[in-house]
C-alpha cells in the first residue's frame, strides 16, 4: 500500500486545476495525479471553441448568460448551481490568464469574444481553434513548478477502495500499465476527474481514453451517478472515415458565419428552428438526424465558403490545415459533416463542493453531474464548469484534510488469473457495443430497441466479468469493462426518462 494525501484520477482542466489549488494550499501534502495515457491526453486538450463567460459588461449580463444556459438545458438546469458558475466566472478565468493561458485579442488589444449556437451574446473566450491545448500546456507548466505534486502517466485507476459501510473513499486500486502490477494507493481525499464517455459510441469527437472510466469506477462503488440519458452529439463532426476518433468542426465555424446544407444545397434549419445555425446542439444534431434521413444520405454540409477566406484561415487555422491536407479548401468547397457522440451532461452527482454521495469523494469535470448543464449543455460551459467546480472542490479539500481519519480498511486486492490472450475477444465485444449504442442509445431513439440493447448488454457484462475475473488485468480489459458499465446506465437510465427533453429525444415514451 502506498500513502499519498490526495489522489486525482485524470489529468484535464479539472484535475490539473484542483491539484494547483490542493498543492499552492497544502504545500506539505502529497498530492498524487494518475493519468492511464501522457501527461497531457485529455479531452481538455481537444477543445476547440473556448470558455464563455460575461466580461464584456457594456454588451453582455450574468443574466443573459444565465437565461442561455437555462435555455439550452431545457428545464433540466439547476438554477441556483447555473447562477453559481456565471456568476463565479470571472476570476476564475482571471486565473488561468495569471498562470499564462492566454487568449485572442482584437487590434485594439480587446479580447475577440466568439458566439456559438444557444448563446445571445458573443461570450467566447478563445485561443485560435486550439483553446483547450492552450490550457492544458499553460496548467502542465504551473504544476511542474510544484515539488509537492506527482503525475504518474500511463496509470489506470481499476476500482476505488471503499470502507465497508460503502459510506467513504480510502483511495484507489491502481495499475501500472507497463508492468502489469496493481498497486493499492491510500488518500485522505480522492478526486475524480477522469473527462468523458464518447469511445462507449462508434462515432465520438472523443479522444480513445474517453471510456467512461470515473463514471464506472464510481457506479460499481455504489456511488449515485445520475442523467446519463442526456448524451450531447456534436451536429458538426468531419464526416470522414480516415479520422477516428471524428475530427470536430468547432461550432464557432457556425458563429463566424457558416451554414449547414442539405444533399441538394438546400439550408434547412430555418425549418426547425428561428436560430437557425446557431441554435443549440440538440437541435441541430436532430436536424441533420432528420435531412440525413429525407435525403437518404449520412452527412450534410457545412458551408463557409462566402466567409472571408483570410480570416477563416486566421480564426481556424488547425481546422483549415486539416482540411486542407484531405484536399478540401473550405473557403472553395463545402465540408461535409455529420454528428458524433461529444459530451455527457450527466455522470457522478455532485453538491456545489464536488461531493459526491460517497465521503471524501469528489468528482469535477464531465465526469461528474453538477446541474449546470442539465439536459443540453451550452456550447463552451464545459471548460468553465470545470475551472468553477475545481475551485469549490479545493475549498472542501481544506475541510476534508483537516478531518480527523478514523476509518481503517484491511487493503487487498486478490485477483487470481491465467494469462489468456483476449485480444481479438475484447476487441469484438468492443466493437459491437460502440455499434449497438450508436444504432439503438444515439440521438433518437425508440423503447423497443433500448430495451433490446440493455438485455444484449447485459449478456455482454456477464461475458467480460467472468473475463475479468479470470485473467490478468489489463489497460484493453479495464475500458471494456468501464465502456459497457457505462453504455448500461446510458440505457437504462434512457428507459427510465419519460419526457423528451435536451438531447434525449424517444419516439415511443412510456
Amino acid at each position: 500500500m502506498q500513502q499519498v494525501d490526495v489522489l486525482i484520477i485524470g489529468s484535464g482542466i479539472a484535475g490539473l486545476t484542483y491539484a494547483l489549488k490542493t498543492a499552492s494550499y497544502f504545500p506539505d501534502k502529497h498530492i498524487a495525479i494518475f493519468t492511464k495515457s501522457s501527461e497531457n491526453e485529455s479531452n481538455t486538450k481537444y477543445a476547440q471553441g473556448g470558455i464563455a463567460t460575461v466580461l464584456d459588461y457594456e454588451n453582455d449580463s450574468f443574466e443573459n448568460h444565465i437565461m442561455d444556459t437555462l435555455i439550452a438545458g431545457d428545464g433540466h438546469c439547476k438554477p441556483d448551481v447555473v447562477e453559481m458558475v456565471v456568476k463565479e466566472a470571472p476570476e476564475r478565468l482571471q486565473e488561468l490568464i495569471d498562470w499564462g493561458t492566454r487568449f485572442d485579442k482584437n487590434t485594439e488589444g480587446i479580447y475577440d469574444f466568439g458566439l456559438e449556437g444557444g448563446h445571445s451574446k458573443h461570450r467566447i473566450l478563445h485561443f485560435k481553434d486550439i483553446t483547450g491545448l492552450e490550457i492544458e500546456q499553460k496548467l502542465l507548466n504551473q504544476v511542474k513548478k510544484r515539488n509537492n505534486i506527482h503525475i504518474h502517466p500511463n496509470h489506470l485507476a481499476v476500482d476505488l477502495i471503499i470502507c465497508p459501510d460503502r459510506a467513504t473513499c480510502k483511495g484507489a486500486y491502481v495499475l501500472e500499465i507497463a508492468t502489469g502490477k496493481v498497486q493499492a494507493y491510500q488518500a485522505k481525499v480522492t478526486m475524480l476527474a477522469t473527462g468523458g464517455i464518447g469511445q462507449v459510441y462508434q462515432f465520438t469527437t472523443n479522444p480513445l481514453i474517453a471510456t467512461g472510466d470515473g463514471v464506472a469506477m464510481a457506479y460499481r462503488a455504489g456511488a449515485t451517478v445520475e442523467n446519463m440519458e442526456f448524451i450531447q452529439f456534436h451536429p458538426t463532426a468531419l464526416h470522414d472515415n480516415r479520422f477516428a476518433p471524428s475530427f470536430l468542426i468547432s461550432e464557432a465555424v457556425r458563429g463566424f458565419g457558416a451554414i449547414l446544407r442539405n444533399k441538394n444545397g438546400i439550408p434547412f434549419m430555418e425549418y426547425y428552428d428561428d436560430r437557425k445555425d446557431l441554435a443549440p446542439r440538440d437541435v441541430v444534431s436532430r436536424a441533420i438526424h432528420t435531412e440525413m434521413k429525407i435525403t437518404e444520405t449520412d452527412h450534410v454540409y457545412l458551408d463557409v465558403t462566402h466567409t472571408d477566406a483570410y480570416e477563416l484561415r486566421k480564426h481556424f487555422p488547425v481546422i483549415c490545415k486539416t482540411l486542407n491536407n484531405i484536399g478540401i479548401d473550405p473557403a472553395k468547397t463545402w465540408i461535409p459533416v455529420s454528428p458524433a457522440a461529444h459530451y455527457s451532461c450527466g455522470g457522478v452527482a455532485v453538491n456545489t463542493h464536488g461531493e459526491t454521495s460517497i465521503k471524501h469523494l469528489l468528482a469535477c469535470g464531465e465526469c461528474s453531474s453538477t446541474g449546470l448543464h442539465g439536459a443540453n449543455r451550452l456550447a463552451s460551459n464545459s471548460l468553465l464548469e470545470a475551472l468553477v467546480f475545481a475551485h469549490r472542490s479545493f475549498k472542501k479539500t481544506i475541510d476534508l484534510l483537516n478531518d480527523p481519519d478514523t476509518n481503517r480498511i484491511q487493503y487487498s486486492f486478490i485477483h487470481t488469473h491465467h494469462d489468456t490472450d483476449l485480444h481479438h475477444q475484447l476487441r469484438t465485444i468492443r466493437k459491437e457495443v460502440k455499434k449497438l449504442m450508436n444504432n439503438c442509445v444515439s440521438i433518437v431513439r425508440d423503447k423497443e430497441s433500448l430495451e433490446h440493447s440493455l438485455d444484449r448488454l447485459r449478456y455482454l457484462q456477464r461475458t467480460v466479468e467472468i473475463l475479468y475475473k479470470n485473467n490478468a488485468i489489463t489497460l484493453p480489459l479495464m475500458e471494456v469493462r468501464n465502456i459497457i458499465t457505462v453504455a448500461l446506465i446510458i440505457t437504462q437510465q434512457s428507459l427510465n426518462q419519460n419526457k423528451n427533453r435536451g438531447a434525449f429525444y424517444c419516439v415511443t415514451l412510456n
